[in-house]
């Protein structure tokens, strides 16, 4: 699934050599660490951060078929 959210958020920002995502694994839940550049943090959110939980909303359902929680961290760089 990070590889998902890469290629999700690549496809956005204008900087994708800028875009990295680290997974945290835990029990029950797995926390996606999302950094990208200065400029493309707005892209990513979108407007009323729609874009962003458009992006939870697809993580949350690759997750369910295996039993999982996804979190989605945007953190800025």
């Amino acid at each position: 699934m990070k590889e998902l959210v890469e290629y999700i958020v690549k496809t956005l920002v204008d900087k994708p050599e800028e875009v990295d995502v680290k997974e945290v694994s835990g029990k029950s839940v797995t926390i996606y660490e999302l950094k990208v550049g200065v400029g493309d943090l707005g892209k990513v959110i979108g407007k009323q951060g729609q874009t962003a939980r458009s992006i939870r909303t697809i993580l949350n359902a690759c997750a369910s078929k295996i039993h999982k929680r996804a979190v989605l961290e945007i953190l800025e760089s």
